[in-house]
Parts: structure tokens; C-alpha cells; sequence
């Protein structure tokens, strides 16, 4: 335990005394009074005395909840960022698992001999195999052919043209991705309009 933490709990327990010794000291005074004699002074200091052992009990027994409670959040705070960092860790390995298949096919295809064609129907393949392992992460290309959509798209050019409509999108320069409604990249388009 932290020296605040036992300058805390000693203060307290002396601000609680000197609470209980100012109530239980005007009782005192005026039994005092009433009955001046030795045994009822004797009788007064004893219930004095009982009392502040009672109280001291009653501060150890709250000074042991507080400690329990403190730890167990200490615990519990630990607890959380070990499972938090858990979570992204497995989020990471799965999605690696699905990209690196996809890795292994262009390292093949950079070794493989042939003409262009087998090259080019191997970039096909790689292709789609990349398409459907983003397919089973979630992830979906934004469509543009609905127009123009702030949210989604990112306008880098932009053209007037008298036979097409406004907003409308004339080139995708970079596809845009996204998960659920969550953009993972805006594409990047020229409209018109």
C-alpha cells in the first residue's frame, strides 16, 4: 500500500475519532453534571473507551471493503486490457489467414515461366482469389454507378457536361471498400455535373 494511501486511511481514522469524541463530549459534560460523583464519571470514561473500540472496528471493517474493492478493480482493469489486446490480436490473424494464400499465388506467379497469356490468367486467378477473400472479411467494393455520394466517394476531378445528369460518376480512379457501413477507403472518382 501507498504512503497516501496510509496517511489517507490514518487521517480518516483520526477525523472519525475526533467526530465520535465531540459528540460523545457534550454527553459526557452534562452527565457530569447531573451526577457529580465518582462512579458515574468511572462508568462514562468506560462507555467512552466502548465506544471508540466500537468505532474502531466498525473503521477496520470499512478499511477491509475498501481495500477488497480496490484490488479487485485493479484486477479487473488488467483483466480488460489483456482481453482487449487478445481480441485485436485474433482480428489480426484472421484476417491475415485469408490474405496470405493470396501472397503466395503472386510469389508463384513472379517465379512461373511462360507466356504472357498463363502470366495474365494467373493475375486473373490471384485477382479473384483476393475478391473472395475480402467477400468472406465482409468487405465490399462501393458502387458508383448510383451517382455521387459524399460519404462514399471522393470527387478529385470534376467536368461539365451538357448530356449527362448532375452528379453523376464518370471515372473511378481507386475503388472504395467498405465493411457494414464502415468506409475502409472512399473511392476516388471524376463527376460530372
Amino acid at each position: 500500500m501507498s504512503k497516501d494511501k496510509e496517511e489517507l486511511e490514518k487521517d480518516l481514522n483520526e477525523e472519525i475519532i475526533e467526530e465520535s469524541v465531540e459528540e460523545n463530549k457534550e454527553e459526557v459534560v452534562e452527565e457530569t453534571k447531573e451526577e457529580n460523583s465518582e462512579e458515574n464519571e468511572l462508568s462514562l470514561v468506560k462507555k467512552y473507551k466502548e465506544e471508540i473500540q466500537k468505532l474502531k472496528e466498525e473503521l477496520e471493517v470499512e478499511k477491509d471493503k475498501y481495500l477488497r474493492q480496490t484490488a479487485e478493480y485493479q484486477n479487473f482493469k488488467k483483466r480488460t486490457a489483456k482481453e482487449k489486446e487478445g481480441i485485436y490480436t485474433d482480428a489480426c490473424v484472421d484476417v491475415l489467414k485469408e490474405i496470405l494464400p493470396n501472397l503466395d499465388n503472386i510469389e508463384r506467379a513472379i517465379a512461373a515461366e511462360g507466356n504472357i497469356e498463363a502470366l495474365k490468367q494467373g493475375v486473373e486467378m490471384t485477382l479473384k482469389g483476393f475478391q473472395n477473400s475480402l467477400e468472406k472479411l465482409g468487405v465490399t467494393e462501393i458502387e458508383t454507378s448510383e451517382g455521387f455520394d459524399p460519404n462514399f466517394n471522393n470527387a478529385i476531378m470534376h467536368i461539365e457536361d451538357p448530356e449527362l445528369g448532375t452528379n453523376v460518376v464518370v471515372e473511378v480512379f481507386m475503388k472504395g471498400y467498405k465493411r457494414g457501413d464502415k468506409v475502409i477507403r472512399h473511392s476516388m472518382v471524376k463527376t460530372a455535373n
